[in-house]
């Protein structure tokens, strides 16, 4: 583990939020009490300090390309490199859609994120990153997790949520979003909660057929609060089976794990996680949000309940 990992805080503790501590459309409150005297802790919610370069690569005809990250060791925190890439959303017109979202809703499967659904329980819910075990990634996944951690640290663009498929599931304490319409709200809404979130290293524990795990440790600030709540969590990819291989590998279930048992898709809490996902993009004024519109009708299915948090729900032993 790096001298920096090591000198990090201990992680606060994240209980699943009580409906009466619910409020729509408002900072998480235990994200608020993680920084308060009366602090109770909180799940982290999106990940990494990333900025980004041109470096030109030439397409595949068959598979959408961005341009490529350069090499860095696997778990390092991306504010360590300084990796730069166009934004591609300056040139865009109110009129015209990328040519990225164009091109992975050509390469999506169309297979609905709800029936990939990655679900385990957890030996501990401290999901410290330790570094220096991070599996190493072949360069198109090593870019994918690069993207994830650049929109949990409040960067969005538009080329990092077309790493998403049209039909995804993103779904963590406080949100099952379930198209990628829905997902652009949550990743382009992000900043305006949080004015700062940085990564402070992430650990790969898994790098299967379709399936990518990670710990991951972020430190986010507070908009007049002076305080940092720092926060870990086991972070699940499951990658659309027709784009796995392609250098633009696509994300059909995303699933942000905040403690050791999984989530039930049942209750009130479930409710507001879901309504609350529904509702954000359609508020949201900005261009590039509108851009996925079109990706509000992708193939849905019923998410599935479990009763429980830990019903058919394994323990992992990979963490």
């Amino acid at each position: 583990m790096s001298s920096r990992t090591a000198t990090i805080a201990a992680s606060v503790k994240r209980p699943l939020l009580p409906p009466s501590h619910i409020s729509s459309l408002t900072l998480p409150p235990p994200l608020i009490r993680s920084v308060l005297p009366s602090s109770q802790p909180a799940q982290y919610h999106l990940a990494a300090q990333r900025q980004s370069i041109d470096t030109a690569r030439s397409s595949r005809p068959s598979s959408p390309r961005i341009p490529d990250s350069p090499k860095q060791h696997p778990g390092t925190p991306l504010s360590n490199h300084l990796v730069y890439r166009h934004n591609m959303s300056s040139s865009y017109t109110e009129d015209q859609i990328p040519q990225i979202i164009l091109d992975t809703r050509k390469a999506a499967s169309g297979i609905p994120g709800e029936q990939v659904e990655p679900r385990q329980t957890l030996p501990t819910e401290d999901m410290e990153p330790d570094q220096s075990k991070s599996i190493p990634l072949p360069l198109n996944r090593q870019s994918l997790i690069d993207d994830v951690i650049a929109l949990y640290s409040c960067q969005p663009t538009v080329e990092r949520v077309a790493r998403y498929a049209r039909a995804c599931v993103y779904d963590d304490q406080f949100v099952y979003a379930n198209d990628r319409y829905k997902m652009a709200g949550q990743w382009f809404g992000l900043p305006k909660l949080f004015p700062a979130s940085e990564n402070l290293g992430y650990e790969i524990v898994k790098n299967d057929d379709t399936l990518i795990q990670f710990k991951n440790k972020q430190r986010w600030s507070f908009h007049l609060i002076p305080k940092k709540a720092t926060i870990n969590a086991l972070v699940s990819l499951v990658l659309d089976p027709a784009t796995k291989d392609s250098e633009f590998p696509l994300i059909l279930y995303h699933k942000d794990q905040a403690n050791e048992k999984d989530y039930s898709h049942e209750g009130f809490g479930f409710s507001f996680k879901k309504t609350q996902a529904d509702i954000v993009a359609k508020f949201m004024s900005s261009k590039e949000v509108n851009y996925f519109k079109g990706d509000e009708t992708a193939e849905k299915e019923a998410p599935k309940k479990y009763g429980s948090g830990t019903a058919q729900a394994p323990l992992a032993t990979n963490v």
